[in-house]
């Protein structure tokens, strides 16, 4: 008997010792149970597969079919500038002082972004990517490129309109930018440092953003998707693909990318390629006043009873304003039904209303309400001065 159990405990041993060695070195050998593999792990061919229809790529928050949809309407812009001749490089005294070489002419390239928006080839960009440029070319993504012309440019908003001549093009559709949310998801999509198209991914960060000194007229989205130089004109597209904004500025004290930048609202880049395209230059409405932020501490000196409003500190003489009985000291508070708390409201508020239309506008004046009615009229080209800058 303790014979026969020696045996079986030498047995056990071995077919343990076997079996450790197995498990260690082939594991594939082992039977595995139905719940799957060893206790703790999940074998690869087990992991849950994305289920279809999640979006465009199969997968969970991709946003493959929207990049897919967006990129081939959004083009690189390679703007070339000529210097302009040095008048003296025939004289064979300047020749002799600085050489022949001083004398040539020099190209300045600049990249960009832009966005196709109608098959018949307009594009919109903006204003400084193409700004002074004699020869501008557009490269799309599927090998095409072809030289711009200039239908319009405007500088006040940094928008600017371009025209190609070619067949098939792919065109992307503006969105509602007046549904955009905070938090809404946007890819931006451009050139960034001529690398080749890349689109980044983030959220509207805020909405409204104005008084950067960026543009006379600043109503911008900002987001903090990735946005670096060259991607200036590109688009900024929502989750399906549509237009949202054309990407202007970022924040940057590198240079780079900070999870700061500004795009301007496609339905104001919209107005403006229309107004260009249709008419040769944008409508805006103009008053002809001097306006100045109300501090708290101007309302205090000059003892007025409201604490928000615009002051106006100067007023053009037979201007639209003053034939309408506007005087300096007065303080805007509205503009029609839209209520203006600075400078910027004040000025995009009076750019919205139609020329020759009859505005009422309610202001303050030693400490009573009354509401003027001025006729607008069509704000000037090429404002001489801030001063006359026009709201």
């Amino acid at each position: 008997m303790r014979k026969t159990w020696l045996i079986f405990s030498q047995a056990v041993t071995v077919a343990v010792a076997v079996l450790f060695v197995i498990a260690t070195l082939k594991p594939e050998w082992l039977p595995r149970r139905a719940g799957g593999g060893l206790p703790g792990r999940i074998s690869i061919s087990e992991v849950p597969i994305a289920g279809d229809g999640v979006s465009g790529s199969g997968r969970a928050n991709s946003y493959a079919a929207a990049a897919k949809r967006a990129s081939p309407a959004v083009v690189s812009i390679t703007a070339s500038k000529t210097s302009a001749r040095n008048p003296h490089a025939d004289d064979p005294w300047f020749q002799f002082y600085f050489g022949d070489r001083e004398s040539r002419p020099e190209t300045q390239v600049g990249l960009g972004s832009g966005v196709i928006v109608s098959p018949e080839g307009f594009l919109l960009t903006n204003n400084h990517v193409i700004e002074g440029a004699s020869d501008i070319d557009v490269q799309l993504t599927d090998g095409r490129s072809a030289p711009a012309k200039v239908v319009g440019t405007d500088p006040d908003s940094d928008v600017a309109v371009l025209k190609i001549a070619l067949d098939r093009l792919p065109v992307m559709a503006f969105g509602n930018t007046d549904g955009l949310q905070v938090g809404d998801v946007v890819l931006a999509i451009g050139n960034p440092f001529g690398v080749g198209q890349t689109v980044t991914s983030g959220i509207v960060s805020a909405l409204g953003r104005d008084q950067l000194g960026i543009n006379t007229f600043e109503n911008f989205i900002q987001t903090d998707a990735a946005i670096n130089p060259g991607n200036s004109g590109g688009a900024l597209v929502d989750a399906n693909g549509n237009l949202m904004g054309i990407n202007t500025a970022i924040y940057s004290r590198s240079g780079g990318n900070m999870g700061i930048g500004f795009a301007i609202p496609a339905n104001i880049a919209r107005q403006v390629m229309e107004g260009l395209i249709q008419d040769g230059q944008v409508t805006r409405g103009w008053i002809g006043v001097e306006p100045r932020d109300l501090t708290p501490e101007i309302a205090e000196t000059l003892n007025l009873s409201v604490k928000q409003g615009v002051l106006i500190t100067g007023v053009l003489q037979n201007g639209p304003a003053s034939e309408g009985g506007m005087l300096p000291g007065d303080v805007v508070v509205r503009v029609g039904d839209i209520r203006v708390a600075n400078t910027t409201q004040l000025l995009n508020a009076v750019a919205s209303l139609k020329p020759q239309t009859v505005a009422s506008i309610g202001i303050q004046r030693a400490g009573h309400a009354s509401t003027l009615k001025v006729t607008v009229v069509q704000r000037p080209k090429n404002l001489a001065s801030a001063a006359a800058r026009g709201r």
